[in-house]
């Protein structure tokens, strides 16, 4: 499992309403149900993903995120979860703002795009990085808005957005080192606990 997914579990309560944007297979949803007893709701939008999520046993809606959450009430969950989809939305703010109308707290994983690897690579070759978290050519990727954890910060205090914990982390054992002296260097992951 990616490291992200196991500390958004250590955060999310047992016995809580959590709803997932973007939830893929429903691997994390289904391992919340069935080691915190969650009640969980999934929204994805692409079919092969939605197919998994129901042989997992995932409640799973189809929905694009960028057309809002206005189908559900304010409150409706204790927790909204997004991992790794920030970048693929054309209005990430207002998705944030949406999570945490609808949840008490919402969590976000995004990928760092300063990170010393992606800077070394585009320094030295000139391209756009390609990794095993972003496998993605420049034309084809589905990330649209390149954030760093600089980026997200600002946007949290210019929202007035409570965060309640921030952690990076790391697949590299020099990022694993040094993710929380220089976290916007060496940082892969970021991981933000927020609410209003």
């Amino acid at each position: 499992m990616r490291i992200d997914l196991d500390v958004i579990q250590e955060r999310i309560a047992p016995h809580t309403r959590v709803l997932d944007l973007g939830c893929g297979d429903g691997l994390l949803l289904q391992q919340l149900a069935e080691r915190k007893q969650v009640q969980g709701y999934g929204l994805e939008i692409g079919a092969e993903q939605i197919a998994l999520c129901l042989a997992r046993g995932v409640n799973v809606v189809e929905q694009n995120l960028d057309r809002g959450l206005g189908n559900f009430a304010d409150n409706s969950f204790d927790t909204v979860v997004m991992t790794q989809a920030l970048q693929t939305l054309r209005q990430p703010h207002l998705v944030v703002r949406e999570m945490l109308r609808v949840g008490r707290e919402c969590i976000i994983t995004f990928p760092n795009f300063a990170q010393w690897k992606a800077r070394w690579h585009l320094a030295f070759s000139g391209r756009m990085p390609v990794s095993d978290l972003l496998p993605y050519e420049w034309y084809d990727t589905p990330n649209i808005h390149f954030c760093t954890f600089r980026d997200f910060d600002l946007l949290c205090r210019q929202n007035d957005w409570t965060i309640l914990h921030r952690e990076v982390v790391s697949e590299s054992k020099l990022g694993r080192i040094f993710k929380d002296v220089l976290p916007n260097l060496f940082g892969e992951t970021a991981i933000y606990h927020l609410t209003r």
